[in-house]
């Protein structure tokens, strides 16, 4: 598995729209297992988790046009650009 755990700042009285929209999208790209979020208590940031077959697909749904349409949304709703953190999943629970 693959993937990327993500945090965002939405732009004040945005948090609710962000999270509806990115959650709300009928879009399930190829090779996408799960996506979840959850907004930090201390300061309302929004952590994402997004977790797909492999790095394949996962380099195939961002590159996908449908994807930088979604993200300019999203994007639209944050104070700054995201902060990434891409990688392999190496152990999960048996």
């Amino acid at each position: 598995m693959y993937g990327s755990i993500f945090r965002m700042t939405p732009k004040a009285g945005k948090a609710q729209e962000l999270r509806d929209t990115m959650m709300g999208s009928s879009r399930r790209p190829a090779g996408m297992i799960t996506a979840y979020q959850l907004s930090e208590d201390a300061d309302g940031s929004l952590w994402g988790l997004a977790l797909f077959e492999d790095e394949k697909s996962y380099r195939a749904n961002a590159d996908d046009p449908k994807q930088g349409e979604q993200f300019q949304i999203w994007r639209a709703l944050l104070e700054s650009d995201p902060e990434w953190h891409d990688g392999t999943i190496v152990q999960r629970p048996a």
